[in-house]
Formats: C-alpha cells, structure tokens, sequence
C-alpha cells in the first residue's frame, strides 16, 4: 500500500477527487482570506501553507502523479478541524476557560498536532528521501521536497503558535483564580 510506485504513480479509489475538491477548498480559503484581509502579520503561514498545497496540488493534478503522496499529506487536516473547533468556540464566545470542553479541545488539538501534523509529515519526508533514487528525472521530487520541507516549517511555527496560545490561557486562568 505505501510502495514507492503505488504512492507515486498510482491513484487510490476517490484519491483524484478528493484532491481536485481539496485543491479547490485552498483556492477558495485563499481568496477568501486575501480578498477580506483574514490574515495577520507580514507573511501569514496560513497563506504559504495554501501557495505551497496549490502548487504541489495543482502540478500533481495536472500530471498525474504523486496523488496518494498528498493524499497522505492531507490527514494534516484532521488537526485543522480542532483549530476551527477552537476559533469558532472563542469567536462564538462558548469558551469557558476552566471547563471541560476546553481541557477536552487543548487535548485533541495537542495529539492531532502530533500524530496527523508531525509524525504524519516527517513520515512522508522520510518516505521521499528513502525513495529518491526511484524517481524519474523531473520536477516531481524537488517539488516534493520543497513542499514537505515548508510544510514540516510551517508545522514547527504553527506548533509554537500554539504552545503560546495555550499558555496565554492557562495564565489568563491563573490570574482569574
């Protein structure tokens, strides 16, 4: 299942459209973003993280090839849904900082960072550099590991992004105590 050439040049069933639906929901959260300004700072990650899944999508896409490499790479997205779980919860105003739901929410996100965003990526970036003598000459495994590179980056600065929001709260729930 995870053999250099079923991972390179295969496509697993409902693989093509997963990623053309997920090519299309970056594109869109992209725009969205730059066109309302939903982002902060100089250079946003959020905004990389989707130029980077827009390149490596779309160039696989288009030829065909790596679609089960980003497939994987996706389940990076499980940890994103705790992100929104969180966001909408504090934008909602339904946070209550001692209670359960948020030690429960803190929990999931923490172990979805690591398992889907972490060792979920370096795997892949493991895989690639293990298989490079199997790829044919091209743009494909630059490509590859230009994105699992920015990617594992970005999860590195999303990690401490997330380090300080969590001890932002747990201070804030000293200082109320």
């Amino acid at each position: 299942m995870f053999e250099h050439e079923q991972l390179f040049g295969g496509t697993w069933v409902g693989a093509y459209p997963a990623l053309c639906f997920s090519c299309g929901y970056f594109a869109y959260d992209q725009w969205d973003m730059l066109r309302y300004r939903l982002y902060s700072g100089w250079i946003p990650s959020i905004l990389v993280h989707h130029l980077i899944l827009l390149v490596c999508f779309t160039l696989a896409l288009y030829r065909n090839v790596t679609i089960n490499y980003l497939i994987l790479s996706l389940s990076c997205e499980l940890h994103s849904i705790f992100l929104h779980v969180r966001k909408v919860r504090r934008m909602a105003g339904l946070r209550v900082a001692n209670s359960e739901a948020v030690r429960t929410e803190w929990i999931l996100n923490w172990v979805t960072f690591f398992i889907a965003r972490l060792v979920c990526h370096i795997l892949i970036t493991y895989k690639l550099i293990r298989d490079a003598h199997k790829f044919r000459e091209g743009i494909e495994l630059p490509l590859a590991l230009f994105g699992m590179a920015g990617m594992n980056m970005l999860n590195i600065f999303l990690g401490l992004d997330l380090y300080r929001a969590y001890r932002r709260e747990r201070n804030q729930m000293k200082i109320k105590d």
